[in-house]
């Protein structure tokens, strides 16, 4: 069964008349009949009732027109739906990112986005860097801000800034009288990190190797905040961004000079996907936000 039987099939029901349906619809008689009768085949039931050139629709025919119209009225609706959904004024975009980025990046990009854009709305989401990855290859999201752990064929990744990942001790830590240190010093230090699937987690490791050391890790946690608490209690030393609701009065926060400790945060998208016009305005805004 093909959509334009089910029009033809409307028009005629409504008309109750091949000719003044043919002309309607711009197609030759024989042509509509001969679709009309295919539907009627297919279904397995005559539609029409037909009085020399005059046609009616019979008791079948009437069931079915309900369903029809009720079925090209929900389709209208889907459509209506999809427009909302996509126009650039007002339409929606589904965004994940870290749990790190919503204390202040994501609500400022998203406060000045609004400014200009009142009525687009967002559909947010935090999780670990596996997660995102996942939910944008599956299509779950729209958009993705994110470090970019290793080269992924089937995403686009631009990137916005780059942040320095500082260390972080305790205020009586024998580290704390310092402002700058090689990583090295603390090959030997607990080490909080963060649960597997965690962007940082990989990012950390990787600097301390670099460094010369595999990190002895003592506890995982899933946001900065709490693993800046275990380091404010003198569990443990990490490496975190300088974020500004960061509670620092437990904690020094150090400039490690060797190696130089940074990650790049970039928005990333499905390559060959569509990309509706609201989600390609946000993409170019952000964009320029940041390069400019």
């Amino acid at each position: 069964m093909e959509w334009h039987q089910i029009n033809y099939f409307q028009v005629v029901a409504k008309t109750q008349h091949i000719t003044h349906a043919a002309e309607q619809l711009s197609i030759s008689q024989p042509a509509l009949s001969r679709s009309i009768a295919k539907l009627e085949d297919e279904l397995g039931v005559k539609l029409f009732d037909r009085k020399g050139r005059n046609i009616y629709l019979n008791r079948y025919g009437k069931m079915f027109l309900h369903r029809v119209e009720q079925s090209i009225k929900q389709i209208e609706i889907g459509k209506q739906e999809i427009l909302a959904e996509i126009h650039p004024d007002y339409g929606t975009i589904a965004l994940a990112f870290y749990p790190s980025l919503g204390m202040s990046f994501v609500p400022d990009i998203l406060s000045s986005y609004r400014g200009k854009f009142p009525n687009v709305k967002f559909l947010l989401n935090q999780a670990s860097n596996q997660e995102i990855f996942n939910q944008v290859k599956s299509g779950k999201v729209d958009l993705a801000l994110l470090t970019l752990l290793q080269e992924d064929k089937e995403l686009i990744w631009e990137p916005l800034i780059t942040e320095e990942l500082f260390l972080i001790v305790s205020n009586n830590h024998r580290l704390a009288a310092y402002d700058e240190v090689d990583l090295n010093l603390i090959k030997h230090e607990p080490f909080i990190s963060f649960q597997e699937g965690y962007g940082l987690r990989t990012i950390i490791r990787n600097f301390c190797l670099e460094a010369g050391f595999e990190p002895n890790i003592v506890f995982e946690g899933q946001d900065i905040g709490s693993v800046t608490g275990l380091v404010g209690a003198n569990l443990g030393v990490s490496l975190v961004p300088n974020l500004q609701v960061l509670k620092k009065n437990k904690v020094k926060l150090i400039h490690v000079r060797n190696p130089i400790c940074k990650r790049e945060i970039g928005i990333a998208r499905l390559k060959d996907s569509y990309l509706s016009p609201v989600t390609q305005n946000f993409i170019q805004y952000v964009k320029s936000l940041f390069h400019n």
